[in-house]
């Protein structure tokens, strides 16, 4: 079946051994134009499917002579397209999360609601229909489904093994709606990662909502996340979504997941089991249709041991889970690295792209770079700011820390050594006034809005808020209100 098959031509099987449940969903789905075919068994199933191909097969988990998951097992062996959609009993977490590893396109928690089945049956179908002939199964390589998914894998940057292993995995597993727990350093580029998952997916015109986990007021997280009703607190004139509600039908990430309060992740956790929320002040849930992406720069496993991170939660979001490495295992990629981000610079300022040295690229090659790709982007955005013409400067830290006095290269110059640094009197203060120097600057060139000069310092909201009063720095009165966003 091709791209130009009508959905009311798809062809769905229904596996099921109770035959109130077999009709239910049989009926549900010929309304909806689909054709059908049921089966009460493993053995009818494969019969079935060595008969024909089916764009969707939707399996009930425990069967009189097996599991659903050995049809999940069948179908991916052979390489077979047919979108698999598993149903498991109340509470099933562990059976979900075997489905979805092992090929599941999606799951279903009984009792099933119908109108989150006829969704998830809709997305499995449109799955099927995106996909050239010759594509298999979800272990087997894809091209990516539209301009905007090439766009998202180039932003990407690289061509290490690493880095190609990563773009083959986010293009894998970008066709099922298993959650993707995306690990590495910050500023390793999780949330590229993430926008190319959303972009090569069949919700890639769906929305993505990204959310900072860290950059919320833990009193304010659950009417973030689930939204709340008019009258539900003081204040609340009108309904208000929340992030759930905005991702309906497309992704919703998770940034930094692992700042998430305790408290939190219980809900969390229900909301992603479930697939509904109950928005403040609402007496009844509301089903939601949300694929999840989490990311983290930190050790969840450790989290987990530690106590600061559930088990339960953290199990259910690393799926699946794709390692960003961080820079200094990937020096290959620093020179088309490098000439990304200077086009990119160039183009967002108006000028020519500058040549980048030799003796240059060397010095940040054996720089730390503890800040990955997005302290080589800010390095670079400096040197275009600094330089004159095609000098281009870089300022490197002797240890990769903005707390440490700069050392200014050029092409004809050669670092400055250990005995020409200036040692200050006071170092804390002298570390102070540095960092009040970068807050303020940074501050004045977002207009002072704290959510965008914290981003383009690689720390949190909190994290700026906390160094802004530690410092004494003074701020225009709009700048908590109109100009921050919360």
């Amino acid at each position: 079946m091709t791209s130009n098959t009508p959905v009311s031509a798809a062809q769905i099987l229904v596996v099921d051994d109770e035959p109130d449940l077999r009709t239910l969903y049989e009926l549900t789905l010929l309304r909806a134009g689909y054709r059908v075919d049921t089966a009460e068994s493993l053995a009818q199933a494969r019969q079935f499917l060595s008969e024909r191909r089916f764009d969707v097969v939707i399996t009930d988990m425990r069967l009189p002579d097996g599991l659903g998951l050995e049809l999940i097992q069948q179908i991916r062996a052979q390489q077979r397209p047919d979108r698999c959609v598993v149903i498991t009993a109340f509470g099933s977490a562990e059976n979900a999360v075997e489905s979805l590893k092992a090929g599941a396109f999606d799951y279903l928690t009984k009792p099933v609601d119908l109108k989150q089945f006829r969704a998830v049956i809709a997305s499995a179908v449109l799955d099927t229909l995106a996909q050239p002939a010759n594509t298999t199964s979800m272990g087997d390589a894809v091209s990516p489904k539209s301009g905007a998914g090439v766009d998202a894998l180039q932003r990407l940057a690289g061509e290490s093994s690493s880095m190609k292993e990563v773009k083959e995995r986010i293009v894998k597993v970008a066709r099922s709606m298993a959650p993707v727990l995306i690990s590495g350093e910050s500023g390793t580029g999780k949330e590229l990662a993430a926008r190319a998952i959303h972009a090569n997916s069949h919700r890639w015109q769906g929305a993505l909502v990204a959310v900072n986990c860290s950059a919320i007021p833990e009193n304010l997280l659950e009417v973030e996340f689930f939204g709340a009703k008019k009258g539900a607190y003081t204040g609340a004139t009108r309904d208000r979504d929340g992030f759930f509600q905005a991702a309906n039908g497309g992704t919703l990430l998770l940034d930094e997941i692992g700042d998430l309060p305790l408290t939190m992740q219980a809900k969390l956790l229900r909301a992603i089991q479930e697939r509904c929320i109950r928005p403040i002040g609402s007496p009844h849930e509301e089903p939601i249709d949300v694929r999840i992406i989490s990311a983290t720069h930190k050790d969840l496993a450790t989290e987990v041991q530690e106590g600061r991170f559930r088990q339960d939660l953290y199990y259910r979001l690393n799926v699946i889970e794709i390692a960003i490495p961080p820079l200094r295992e990937r020096r290959d990629d620093l020179s088309v690295l490098c000439r990304v981000l200077l086009g990119r610079i160039a183009a967002e300022s108006g000028i020519p792209v500058p040549a980048l040295s030799p003796l240059v690229l060397d010095q940040l090659a054996r720089n730390p770079l503890p800040g990955n790709v997005r302290e080589l982007e800010n390095l670079l955005q400096r040197a275009v700011a600094l330089s004159d013409k095609d000098n281009l400067q870089i300022e490197l830290s002797v240890s990769g820390s903005l707390n440490q006095e700069p050392c200014v290269l050029s092409a004809g110059e050669h670092p400055v050594g250990d005995d020409q640094t200036n040692i200050p009197s006071d170092l804390q203060s002298h570390l102070d006034n540095q960092e009040r120097e970068i807050l303020i600057q940074a501050l004045r060139e977002t207009g002072f809005n704290r959510t965008v000069a914290a981003a383009r310092l690689g720390i949190s909201l909190r994290q700026m808020r906390y160094r802004i009063a530690r410092l004494h720095i003074e701020t225009p009165p709009h700048g908590d209100a109109s100009n921050e966003a919360v």
